[in-house]
């Protein structure tokens, strides 16, 4: 076991000293059971006359002045603390005369009221260290020592110290070899060692001393103050530190193999690393044991005749098979006897009677230790290997499971139990509160299951950034679930459009496929990098983010929109559909394996669907994720078609603004007319048979403008004339002939048009107008040669070639 392994490498000991205790539990807290809240304490400035100056401070009305929020502990008092390389200053007031430290004068000063104070001398810190000061209500001496530790953020700069009751306090006593005094039991009462403080709860004791104080005259200053205070994890209530007998684990003997164990791991998010980096530097030695009724046992027993701790391979192996036997709860079930081998004498004095450890094991010692219970069973889970590759929880867990784990992991094995260590925040309601049935602001998830089914919350959870707090409500749900619906018409617009396809036949080669067809698989290569990148990382809100815009805007806003008309009205086998429809298979096929560790309903439901090949496993749980495909990534054709969207937006508005005037409706009803120069004219001739597809409109004119400013009679009120929806500005209104750039404005002049000058892109003119023609019932653009045709007079020559051969959908 893990423990047996830590004593036999000299990493546990049994020691007198300060830890964290909880008077109304009655045990000792490791750092992981501390929780920090707000409390009110009293803060008192005291006088510790100098009894003995050694020659620097005189005797007489001379005092160090200390600050504590713990007036309790001046009972178990013993040295004051000063440090080394601090300035303290002789100060002087009438007769009495002060020590503190120089910088914190002023606030002393401030803080007290004494106004006028006069330096009379400064020392070094180090100078004064041995001088001896009386107890301020006890017959006992307080010797000046020194700490580096002390601050200069409150108080005086002189510490009072009570190795008893503080882990800094213990390690300078440790150093002065001071007494440790902490003279309370179990439950924070004084002990009779203390007069007639006994049988008083410590923090009732305070008043009872203040008043000591004030009537000793050794009371500068009371005032109440507001601070972080260290509670149990389990009560709420304050606890203090307390010297007392405990086993603990020695962080000091492996502490740099644990940091150098830190830098192997993986932290998402990186400062997870630096935080229990700093918490693994700074830790004292691990507490490990409880002092409670039942729990894990810590397997040791005492000799009954010399005292002597007995922990070793004949016990520990015994034990073993008893606890594989019985269960652990066979410690508590059987005495000491029963529990060791038969005829085991004491390895000291050869005695026969023993007792066994009443204390328990922290439970963060237990679960520490489940790396290997759990990942080194190879009879129980064959499958799982130690070490992790990934340990998640919250963010207290940095000082909680991480940090045991790494603790016993590191002593034993000397590295980390896991790979990654994965941190998240908390949920919180929309306006950032903690979640309190009182407050009524609990999202419960089995009902959200229940009314919106288990992928919502799935999606909602993927959807934020998990390393903050993550916000919950019936109205941010009802948005996961609007973006769920478009994610889920999307997928099903693509399947619908795959009822007759078989991707072993009918499958293009990409080397045919369009431009537009082979742009939409650039795109969806981009989504595959952005996704699995996301899911590298932990971040599932790029994931989502991601996929959602994917289906929203490369999708549903441009790419199937414009292959409707190949999709409805071109021939059904024919090369055009099948690359089309070879593009949609391609694409749901990676989205769905894609959407599978979030959606995994959903993905599942998709896949049930989805014409598949022979290869495919029968559930998409068992797909691997798509991989992208480099051929697939031509960098000159994605920038090119980024270029022909920009232009795409600003046909788009344009066309928008002719809706709201009324001048058309469908888009496919417009005609638009671009007005380029120079290179972006070159650019569109290239692709002027392509841009009513990519317009969604019946018709695009191409027109070039040479010198036009130049050439308008308008010049120097081009603004004006570019931006009055009727060309009102223009003075060869109605009269086409007489513009001398009628090639270019013939269809601008006219009274139902409307013309806008790009926003983003210049040299680029917009104009739109209602095309001419008649609407075809089956491709619904507009043509002039619809009604040509007496069989078919609704009909486009187009369709009417598609009608005739009979191969249509």
């Amino acid at each position: 076991g893990v423990f047996a392994e830590m004593v036999k490498r000299g990493y546990i000991y049994k020691g007198l000293k300060p830890v964290f205790w909880c008077a109304y539990c009655e045990t000792a807290l490791a750092e992981a059971e501390v929780e920090y809240q707000d409390k009110k304490s009293p803060a008192i400035y005291v006088k510790f006359p100098v009894k003995d100056g050694q020659g620097l401070l005189p005797e007489e009305n001379t005092n160090i002045i200390i600050w504590t929020t713990t007036p309790w502990t001046l009972i178990s008092n013993v040295a004051l603390c000063l440090h080394p390389n601090y300035n303290y200053v002789l100060i002087t007031q009438g007769e009495e005369k002060y020590l503190v430290a120089e910088e914190l004068l002023s606030s002393f000063a401030q803080a007290t009221g004494r106004q006028n104070l006069k330096i009379i001398q400064v020392f070094r810190g180090q100078e004064l260290e041995g001088i001896v000061c009386y107890h301020p209500f006890l017959d006992r001496e307080s010797i000046v020592v020194l700490g580096e530790y002390v601050t200069l953020d409150t108080g005086t700069g002189c510490v009072h110290i009570a190795p008893g009751h503080g882990e800094e306090d213990y390690l300078v006593g440790l150093q002065y070899n001071l007494p440790i005094l902490s003279p309370l039991n179990d439950r924070g009462y004084f002990t009779a060692e203390t007069g007639k403080f006994s049988g008083r709860f410590y923090t009732d004791a305070d008043q009872e001393i203040i008043q000591e104080l004030q009537k000793g005259a050794f009371l500068i200053k009371q005032e109440t103050i507001q601070h972080q205070y260290p509670h149990c994890w389990r009560c709420k209530k304050p606890i203090l530190y307390r010297a007392t007998e405990q086993w603990f684990a020695s962080i000091d003997k492996f502490r740099e193999m644990l940091l150098q164990a830190i830098q192997q791991v993986r932290w998402i998010p990186g400062w997870g690393k630096d935080r229990i980096y700093n918490m693994i530097a700074n830790r004292g030695d691990w507490c490990i044991s409880r002092q409670r009724i039942w729990g894990v046992p810590i397997p040791i027993f005492y000799c009954a005749n010399c005292g002597k701790e007995i922990i070793n391979d004949q016990t520990i192996s015994h034990l073993q098979n008893l606890f594989r036997q019985h269960g652990s709860d066979v410690w508590f079930a059987r005495e000491a006897a029963e529990l060791l081998p038969s005829g085991f004498n004491c390895p000291v004095c050869a005695a026969q009677e023993f007792t066994k450890e009443t204390d328990i094991m922290d439970v963060w010692f237990d679960s520490g230790s489940s790396h290997l219970a759990v990942l080194e069973q190879p009879d129980t889970w064959p499958e799982l290997h130690w070490p992790a590759e990934l340990y998640l929880e919250g963010s207290d867990q940095h000082r909680g499971w991480f940090n045991s784990s790494l603790t016993t992991s590191v002593a034993v094995r000397a590295q980390a139990p896991y790979k990654a260590v994965l941190t998240h925040g908390f949920v919180v309601d929309e306006q950032g509160r903690k979640m309190s049935k009182s407050m009524g602001n609990v999202v419960d998830p089995l009902k959200v299951i229940k009314q919106m089914g288990a992928d919502i919350l799935r999606l909602w959870v993927s959807s934020a950034d998990y390393r903050d707090d993550i916000s919950a409500s019936p109205n941010i749900l009802k948005q996961i679930t609007e973006a769920y619906r478009k994610i889920r018409n999307t997928s099903r617009f693509l399947l619908s459009n795959l009822y007759d396809f078989d991707p072993s036949v009918d499958q293009v080669n990409y080397q045919e496929l369009t431009e537009i067809d082979r742009w939409a698989l650039v795109s969806l290569q981009r989504l595959i990098q952005k996704a699995l990148k996301g899911y590298y990382d932990y971040e599932y809100h790029v994931v989502y983010h991601a996929i959602h815009n994917f289906c929203v805007v490369d999708l549903s806003a441009f790419y199937l929109d414009m292959i409707k008309d190949r999709l409805y009205t071109s021939s059904a086998q024919g090369r055009e559909r099948r690359a089309a429809q070879t593009v949609l298979y391609k694409t749901l096929h990676v989205l769905v394996r894609l959407l599978t560790p979030i959606l995994v309903f959903t993905s599942e439901e998709i896949w049930r669907y989805l014409p598949k090949k022979e290869e495919d496993p029968v559930s998409v749980q068992l797909a691997d994720l798509p991989q992208v495909k480099e051929d697939y990534l031509d960098l000159e054709l994605e920038q090119k078609w980024e270029r022909l969207l920009n232009i795409r937006a600003e046909v788009t508005a344009v066309l928008e603004t002719a809706r709201k005037e009324k001048l058309i409706g469908n888009s496919l009803e417009a005609e638009v007319f671009l007005y380029a120069s120079g290179e972006l004219y070159d650019f569109l001739r290239r692709e002027e048979t392509n841009l009513p597809t990519i317009f969604i409109v019946s018709k695009v004119s191409l027109h070039q403008l040479k010198d036009r400013q130049d050439a308008c009679p308008t010049k120097g009120r081009q603004d004006a004339y570019l931006t009055k929806d009727r060309q009102d500005a223009c003075p060869t209104k109605g009269r086409q002939d007489a513009c001398p750039t009628n090639n270019n404005l013939l269809p601008v002049v006219e009274q139902s048009s409307y013309l806008s000058k790009a926003k983003n892109i210049p040299d680029l003119t917009v104009a739109v107008r209602r095309v001419k023609g008649a609407k075809c019932t089956r491709c619904w653009i507009f043509n002039e040669k619809v009604g040509l045709n007496a069989e078919h007079p609704d009909l486009c020559p187009r369709c009417l070639e598609v009608i005739k051969a009979g191969n249509f959908t």
